[in-house]
């Protein structure tokens, strides 16, 4: 576990967290812009010299659109110039990626499906999992119009393209477990997301363990048919923080999902700038933004037992298909990658505020 910090930068005597949705209180928006700048400069004022990162490096990612909005605003930049501290911002292209440059510590935060990062750690790779960006439905097994692939059983034989190490691998492992096939029983096309829906619509493989925004586009713009859906089976996503970096700087780590969590309710009040963001971030048109963003679900920002049990779910099929190697607890692997700790921060001096504005703007009755 983390060592606590020497600082408190949010209370802690708030420990349960259900997400607000921001339409339901008039003016949320403004005072909890207001209160949070207030605590991240007290924060920062108080911070010991020396104890300051110098850089940031965070990744934004396309299947992550709230990492969209916090590079487009520039917030965490402006919270983190008092103290020096600069902002870089990498691009993922999909879990497997930021795995990669967390580990070789490119990025001291990453995006990444819940079971990737799971897998991630079960290898070796030094990470914490301490919020949640979305719970998407963002992968499917895709096919063309005009194949005569139907289900899953269908894949026998044939060829996947699919990236190994994120969440649309993952999904096409337990689909296949689901009817009694594996891996072995289809030939695997190792691609890069994108590349794998070039691939597909060129014929060159049968089907595509897809992800969004790339399965939105071919979807809409190619006619590509979804055979295989369920949402049960996409795990939620991680927003992960090197381990080294959570133990040298635990403010830090507060800090940045302070202003993640100010980018999330943003979202949540604005969804067609969101789409805006999207659309010009990733290049898309409108309808496959709102394709994606319909499969998006951004309510709960607090990482905790649900997403364990998803990821260990996971993690299962992950060691029955040899994956994970046999000798590996995915229980004890899940309960060292997510870390609540800081989110539940953020959360529990939310719901301050929330607090606050009922108490300063008592319901009215009218005669």
């Amino acid at each position: 576990m983390i060592a606590n910090s020497r600082r408190t930068l949010i209370p802690r005597w708030v420990r349960g967290f259900r997400a607000l949705n921001p339409r339901q209180v008039p003016g949320f928006a403004f005072l909890f812009s207001l209160v949070f700048s207030l605590i991240l400069v007290t924060s920062s004022c108080s911070a010991p010299a020396g104890d300051n990162p110098g850089t940031i490096k965070l990744d934004f990612a396309y299947y992550n659109p709230v990492s969209l909005v916090l590079k487009d605003k520039g917030w965490l930049e402006e919270e983190l110039a008092q103290d020096n501290v600069s902002v870089e911002w990498v691009q993922s292209l999909g879990s497997n990626k930021a795995l990669e440059l967390l580990n070789s510590r490119s990025i001291d935060f990453g995006s990444t499906a819940g079971a990737a990062a799971l897998l991630g750690k079960a290898n070796g790779n030094p990470i914490k999992s301490v919020y949640i960006y979305s719970r998407p439905e963002w992968t499917a097994l895709v096919t063309t119009a005009d194949s005569d692939i139907n289900t899953v059983e269908d894949l026998q034989g044939r060829k996947v393209a699919v990236t190994r190490g994120t969440d649309p691998h993952i999904f096409l492992l337990r689909a296949l477990d689901q009817v009694g096939l594996s891996e072995q029983d289809i030939e695997v096309v190792q691609l890069q997301h994108a590349d794998g829906k070039t691939a597909l619509e060129r014929g060159d493989v049968d089907a595509w363990a897809g992800l969004d925004p790339h399965m939105a586009q071919t979807e809409l713009e190619k006619g590509s048919r979804l055979f295989f859906r369920d949402p049960d089976l996409n795990t939620y996503g991680f927003l992960n923080v090197r381990e080294a970096f959570a133990q040298q700087y635990p403010d830090y780590v507060e800090r940045v999902l302070a202003v993640y969590e100010r980018a999330r309710q943003w979202s949540l009040e604005n969804p067609n700038e969101l789409k805006a963001i999207l659309q010009k971030e990733a290049k898309l048109s409108d309808a496959v933004a709102t394709k994606q963003l319909e499969r998006t679900d951004l309510s709960n920002a607090v990482i905790g037992q649900v997403h364990k049990d998803t990821i260990v779910a996971a993690g299962d099929v992950l060691k029955s298909s040899g994956v994970i190697p046999g000798s590996i607890d995915v229980n004890q692997v899940a309960d060292e990658l997510v870390d609540p700790q800081f989110v539940e921060k953020v959360a529990s001096h939310q719901r301050v505020i929330s607090h606050q504005k009922v108490v300063h703007h008592p319901q009215h009755s009218h005669s």
